[in-house]
């Protein structure tokens, strides 16, 4: 097997477990980078329950909402028990703090108005598509049966999100004003999605992971086509921001962790 030590490191107990707690430490990284994206924009579309333009809408956002909210059970449950420090998903959710998190600033990003909210979306859900699809065929069996279900979940959240574009960028003035603006505000988070930092190598190299940037030509089609039908034009070209992945966020991961975690916080280990 490829995932064997070398024979100096497999008969010698102490040096074997330290192997085992560094493979276990890249698992555990990499259930939390990809349930931490789930759940902050699970949260972030929770917000707009009972606040969305119709009831449809509304519906729509917060089943979208629990979708991502599921994967992200899921994929922290993994990184819990990969950490093997007794936290579920639930604690690694409740009890980080800010700088902990791991998810792209994509997905941190303030609803805004519904056009910000469908621009998010519309880039994430595109790119998260494409990387549950390659996570199929992932060697580690849990992440591929993970993915195998959240692809089709995704599958409707970035239809979704084409539809609205396009309503939105070809309907009123104000609408295709606010797609605009929406896009050009999110842009700027696009190329972090990408990036292949040494986790996403070691990952890649072992049959876990995805080449994500193999992922950009594709994702850049589908964006091309759904803005195509829309009438609207792709942004210029924006300096990238980066940093969610090694724990520096916005302010508004802040913000929105104060709200999602307040009953954790205000009552440790309650339980309902």
């Amino acid at each position: 097997r490829q995932d064997l030590p070398p024979p100096d490191v497999l008969f010698d107990p102490v040096a074997h477990q330290a192997h085992l707690m560094a493979k276990d430490a890249s698992l555990f990284a990499y259930g939390l980078r990809l349930g931490d994206d789930s759940l902050i924009l699970g949260q972030r579309l929770s917000e707009w329950c009972g606040h969305a333009p119709t009831i449809e809408v509304d519906l729509s956002l917060a089943n979208i909402a629990l979708d991502l909210i599921g994967q992200a059970t899921h994929f922290l449950g993994l990184a819990g028990e990969a950490e093997g420090k007794d936290r579920d998903a639930d604690a690694l959710a409740f009890t980080r703090d800010a700088l902990d998190f791991t998810n792209c600033l994509l997905a941190e990003q303030p609803n805004g108005d519904f056009a910000h909210t469908i621009a998010r979306q519309l880039l994430f859900s595109t790119f998260q598509h494409l990387q549950f699809e390659a996570l199929t065929a992932s060697k580690h069996e849990r992440i591929a049966a993970i993915a195998a279900k959240a692809v089709k979940e995704t599958a409707y959240h970035a239809t979704l999100a084409r539809d609205w574009t396009a309503r939105l960028g070809d309907g009123t003035e104000e609408s295709r004003a606010r797609m605009i603006a929406g896009l050009e505000w999110m842009w700027r988070f696009v190329d972090e999605l990408f990036d292949m930092d040494a986790l996403e190598e070691k990952m890649l190299k072992k049959g876990v992971g995805v080449d994500l940037a193999a992922l950009r030509a594709p994702w850049d089609a589908r964006i091309d086509a759904a803005l195509e039908a829309g009438k609207l034009e792709r942004p210029a070209p924006h300096r990238g921001v980066r940093g969610g992945r090694s724990g520096r966020h916005s302010e508004h991961l802040g913000h929105l962790l104060s709200d999602m975690q307040f009953l954790q916080r205000a009552y440790p280990g309650a339980t309902w």
